[in-house]
């Protein structure tokens, strides 16, 4: 897990040295990322719902393979082409592992699911907090090829492992629906006012991340930070989301999940809110509340989902939903830079930002209250 969301969510610090290797702008350095999360969340949503009937094992193995081949693909290529399809190969195979072991691991578990899913979601905390400063380490020092093959090559290695260790419980009910009988019940879904709430709802849950990722270290070292420092500061959110990863489970256990979702996007919005405060000061509160309501959200959606639709269909759910995720993922890191870019100023960004957590909060409490 540490490897899944933490190399697509560094995209903010890729800009800069990849532009400077291959000479590429930094507004067409945002579209080949876009596509880096679009199939981070779409592609390996599509996955989870049709690959479900596949081992947890054969799917995450062929991650490992898949990545271990991408690890050299920039000796290769320089091309914007080329570039688009490594990284969307690359997305594709993070986001893979992420739905088979966010919907396996917490099979497992029954009564104590929200703090199982919450630990094993730390994972996804310890790579939002080394993988963005390891990303800037490496291709400082590395350079940008051999910084990827580095990086790239150890998630190939951390996948294997997962793979040989990963797979459902016996006892654990499995969707044996064909293709057609997916299709149908996605068609059935979809018409439902519940998961038409839900699905705007969980996208936009996320989509203020995707925007603060686009120009976040920049707003950092625009406070005063230097760029080391920038992308630590961006780094420590995903840190202190540890905290709310596995206290946020518990929360989850205690009072439901749906209080403690929207809980954390409300720490999300006081966060985010601060940005707009210029004093340094205000800058660690904000991004403290930004990590806390990133580890809950990110982690409590996952319990949230499977009490509310059948946890036979486990892959497929987290897949459906993660489609949801990469619809605003494709948009936002342009929107984030090209706001930043015609405005001169970070203002507009940082607007976008809480409007998305604020409609998030309001679409997912009116779901969730339906259901």
């Amino acid at each position: 897990m540490v490897f899944t969301f933490g190399t697509p969510l560094s995209y903010g610090i890729f800009r800069e040295p990849f532009s400077d290797a291959f000479g590429i702008s930094p507004v067409a350095l945002s579209g080949v990322f876009a596509v880096m999360l679009f199939t981070f969340f779409i592609g390996s949503g599509f996955v989870g719902v049709f690959g479900s009937r596949f081992p947890a094992r054969a799917v995450l193995l062929t991650c490992s393979l898949a990545t271990g081949l991408l690890a050299p693909s920039l000796y290769l290529t320089g091309s914007v082409v080329g570039l688009v399809v490594v990284f969307a190969a690359l997305g594709l195979a993070l986001g893979t592992a992420f739905v088979l072991i966010a919907s396996v691991v917490p099979r497992w578990f029954e009564t104590r699911r929200g703090a199982a899913t919450g630990l094993i979601f730390v994972g996804n905390g310890l790579g939002l907090f080394v993988l963005p400063p390891a990303w800037q380490l490496a291709l400082a020092e590395m350079g940008v090829r051999r910084g990827f093959l580095g990086i790239v090559s150890a998630t190939a290695i951390a996948f294997l492992l997962a793979g040989l260790a990963c797979r459902r419980p016996r006892w654990a009910e499995r969707s044996t629906a064909t293709a057609g009988e997916l299709l149908e019940w996605l068609a059935r879904l979809g018409g439902t006012r519940t998961f038409q709430f839900l699905f705007l709802g969980m996208a936009l849950s996320f989509a203020w991340y995707q925007l603060l990722a686009a120009y976040a270290v920049d707003l950092f070292a625009y406070r005063g930070l230097t760029e080391a420092g920038a992308s630590a500061a961006f780094g420590l959110i995903g840190g202190v989301s540890i905290i709310s990863r596995i206290g946020g489970g518990y929360l989850a256990d205690a009072v439901g999940s749906r209080r403690a979702f929207l809980a954390s996007l409300g720490c999300t919005a006081g966060g985010i809110a601060l940005l707009f405060v210029p004093a340094v000061p205000a800058l660690p509160v904000a991004i403290f509340l930004i990590g806390l309501g990133l580890g809950g959200s990110a982690t409590l959606y996952i319990p949230l989902l499977m009490g509310i639709y059948p946890p036979e269909k486990d892959t497929a759910i987290v897949g459906v939903f993660n489609v949801a995720i990469g619809i605003t993922a494709l948009a936002m890191p342009p929107l984030g830079t090209a706001s930043v870019a015609y405005t001169g100023g970070f203002t507009t960004a940082i607007l976008l930002t809480f409007v998305a957590v604020v409609v998030g909060i309001w679409t997912v409490a009116v779901g969730t209250a339906e259901s």
